[in-house]
């Protein structure tokens, strides 16, 4: 542990998968090829949405920017852990600490917000059909994306504010591959009770409240088709199942951390991973393997 003059912390010792060097060797590969994958995959949606003339339809604007946050959430910590495999001191500075936390919070939240923002597109597609280009329009879609970004920001700062003046002298070994707010903030040279529950509470209330709204306006959607046309449940459930799917693997690993964030270190490392790497990885096969439009445009491209 580095200390300065006042003895507090200038950097965090982070634990991440650890192992003989073999499988330091095989995490290496493996994380690398998922990575570049991720960039691959997100930027090739972002890419085809912004070529193609037909996809220019408030759906995919929002589905493209879902692609950017992905790559953005799994940027701030993925390649950090991929270079710590090749070495034993596996630190980081307190200002690139607060950076991770920052930047997890905005990203994570900016994304919580725009999977609600494709959940009421959908809703006025469906519910609204001849109103959606009125209602859908590109100053509509644009704030709802831009809405989302601030909210992020601004749920991050609400974090971040407080723990960036803590008092940190003692232990600073965080157990995890990145700054993950509720390890870091248990590192406190002070009592830090209320403050933990506050903070982990603010992010739980965000998440949970977002997945729940989320959850209500599909049932709402069934509920209207239900009610207009027998037939059309199956339709609009085959078109909710993407966004379904999406936002389970999103929120699931999320509110399971924050509801129990001190239960079981090495199972919140793999939910970590798994919100940060895996589901950024999954969104583009999700949305694109049974959208034939998307289909279409990359098979354009290819020619």
């Amino acid at each position: 542990m580095d200390q300065g003059n006042d003895s507090r912390v200038t950097e965090f010792v982070l634990h991440s998968f650890s192992g003989p060097p073999e499988l330091q060797l095989l995490f290496f590969a493996c994380f690398t090829l998922l990575y570049l994958s991720i960039l691959l995959g997100n930027f090739l949606i972002v890419f085809t949405v912004l070529s193609e003339p037909a996809l220019h339809t408030p759906m995919y604007f929002l589905l493209s920017n879902l692609s950017f946050l992905d790559v953005c959430l799994s940027t701030f910590a993925t390649p950090k852990m991929i270079v710590d495999f090749f070495t034993d001191h596996r630190t980081i500075s307190f200002e690139g600490c607060m950076a991770q936390i920052f930047f997890m919070h905005v990203f994570a939240g900016g994304e919580m917000m725009l999977l609600v923002a494709m959940a009421y597109d959908r809703y006025v597609a469906i519910c609204r059909p001849l109103h959606y280009a009125a209602i859908m329009n590109l100053h509509k879609c644009t704030g709802l994306v831009v809405g989302s970004w601030l909210i992020g920001i601004l749920h991050s700062l609400s974090q971040l504010v407080f723990i960036v003046n803590l008092p940190f002298c003692g232990p600073n070994t965080v157990d995890n591959f990145f700054c993950d707010l509720p390890l870091v903030i248990k590192l406190a040279c002070t009592d830090t009770y209320i403050l933990e529950i506050l903070m982990v509470s603010d992010s739980d209330i965000m998440a949970m409240s977002s997945f729940v709204l989320l959850l209500f306006s599909y049932m709402v959607i069934l509920v209207t088709v239900r009610r207009q046309s027998s037939g059309g449940v199956a339709k609009a459930w085959a078109t909710l199942t993407a966004h379904v799917t999406v936002v389970t693997l999103f929120f699931g690993p999320c509110i399971f951390i924050y509801a129990l964030p001190f239960s079981n270190f090495l199972l919140n490392k793999v939910l970590s991973i798994f919100y940060t790497v895996f589901t950024p990885l999954l969104n583009p096969l999700i949305y694109t393997l049974r959208n034939k439009e998307v289909i279409l445009a990359m098979q354009k491209l290819r020619r």
